[in-house]
């Protein structure tokens, strides 16, 4: 193909080829992120998903997608698949070594798996999680369940509403859990202020 080509553009060639192909890999990587989440999204909204499960999906097929165009990326520019492979073992085995060292993190990420099969509660719930029976604790609506946190949107009656908090997951195995679907609750009286009767 290259010798049907004029003259001044057979040098260009060589160096457009490879850009080409590289467009060609990184606009698929694109593409197929843009299915996963229309697929992931329609699961969602046909409730055969649920939704706490569709974000973590998302998260892991946009991962593999980026990681395969960009070894197909470095394959196509003359990086050995064996030094990948080293690379690649070896930082596997330094990360194993400092995730069994941190065994919170461990905590969390088992803890999150049994949030998502167990759905103790939902996203856009409103949840509150109590120091003691008769204490107040921490609450606000869950937006967000990732491997670490909970994240949730303050309701407490002191709170702007602008800040978040992230809660490790592992505290809602530890503590006890008060939930409402739909509708903000209503503040709970403080030791101040008498019950509204």
């Amino acid at each position: 193909m290259k010798n049907y080509l004029p003259l001044w553009l057979q040098h260009w060639f060589d160096i457009l080829l490879p850009f080409g192909q590289l467009l060609l890999i990184f606009l698929g990587a694109w593409v197929a992120r843009r299915l996963s989440r229309i697929v992931l999204e329609r699961l969602r909204q046909r409730a055969l998903v649920p939704p706490e499960l569709v974000s973590g999906l998302r998260r892991i097929a946009s991962f593999l997608i980026t990681a395969t165009a960009v070894l197909l990326a470095l394959d196509l520019l003359g990086v050995s698949a064996t030094v990948l492979w080293t690379a690649l073992t070896g930082f596997v085995a330094v990360a194993a070594v400092a995730f069994f060292a941190a065994w919170s993190v461990l905590s969390n990420i088992f803890c999150t798996f049994l949030i998502v099969m167990t759905r103790p509660f939902r996203l856009h719930d409103h949840i509150e999680l109590l120091e003691g029976g008769d204490k107040p604790g921490l609450r606000g609506e869950v937006l967000d369940v990732n491997l670490i946190y909970t994240t949730l949107r303050e309701t407490a009656p002191l709170s702007d509403n602008n800040s978040v908090l992230q809660i490790p997951n592992n505290l809602f195995f530890q503590r006890t859990v008060r939930r409402w679907r739909g509708a903000p609750p209503v503040a709970l009286p403080t030791s101040e202020e008498p019950p509204v009767q």
